[in-house]
């Protein structure tokens, strides 16, 4: 792997208002540490350090940092974390870690799938799970792949890739068991056809209840008045006949 020149400045450690005045000027707040050195306040160019992580190597490129007014033991570093803006997602700040070229190291590589869109797994309704998307590996720092590739053209329903299937590079190894799966293809989701299964039974049951309410209504007595809470009404006596006197009251 190949590194990346970048020239850096010191600069006044910590404090909010001087980071942002970093920030003002087109540079970026960072630190350097590591081998036995003394953590060092640095700030560099924000576009030489965009340019530098967006290469083949990603955020696993190798940097030749050059401190101006500083001479350090060890110049090869490596990006150890880079702090972005919660809401912004612009970089705060940046920490380098400086390595020996001789020395192993441990580095997440990203996972990249080669032709999953003609699996038959895929084209027959699987769900692709990609358990990893990063594998964490140690080699020494020339070593690092930039990515680590998998051929999943003839991956099936139920098929799957685990660690110890992986294709690396000679001295690469990676740190997760060799039995843990990297990327599956699963069977197609049993809820996505159970919901039309369901309102097709469904729809029959609703016709004949509504046909043995109809049947219940006709055949049915008629339903009493609700009760008022008042006395029923007596019926009225009927008038007496023309031409007869009225009985005399007992």
């Amino acid at each position: 792997m190949k590194t990346f020149e970048l020239q850096a400045k010191l600069r006044m450690p910590d404090g909010t208002r001087k980071a942002r005045a970093v920030r003002r000027n087109e540079m970026f707040p960072a630190i350097v540490y590591g081998h036995g050195m003394k953590p060092l306040a640095i700030e560099v160019p924000d576009r030489d350090f965009l340019k530098a992580i967006r290469t083949k190597a990603g955020a696993n490129v190798l940097i030749t940092l050059q401190v101006e007014g500083v001479k350090l033991a060890e110049s090869t570093c490596r990006i150890k974390a880079i702090q972005t803006h919660p809401v912004t997602d612009k970089i705060d700040h940046i920490d380098f870690m400086v390595i020996s070229l001789t020395e192993r190291i441990m580095v997440k590589v990203p996972v990249v799938l080669l032709h999953i869109e003609e699996a038959p797994g895929i084209k027959e309704g699987g769900s692709l799970d990609l358990v990893h998307r990063e594998i964490e590996v140690e080699c020494l720092p020339t070593k690092i792949p930039e990515k680590i590739e998998i051929e999943a053209k003839t991956m099936k329903i139920n098929d799957a890739v685990h660690v110890n299937e992986l294709k690396l590079p000679e001295g690469v190894k990676c740190l997760l068991a060799p039995e843990d799966v990297v990327l599956a293809i699963h069977p197609p989701r049993e809820e996505e056809v159970k919901p039309a299964e369901e309102g097709a039974a469904a729809e029959p049951e609703v016709i004949e209840k509504g046909k043995k309410d109809k049947e219940g209504e006709e055949g049915a007595p008629a339903k009493a008045a609700p009760a008022t809470g008042k006395p029923a009404a007596t019926p009225a006596k009927a008038a007496p006949a023309a031409g007869k006197p009225a009985a005399p009251a007992k």
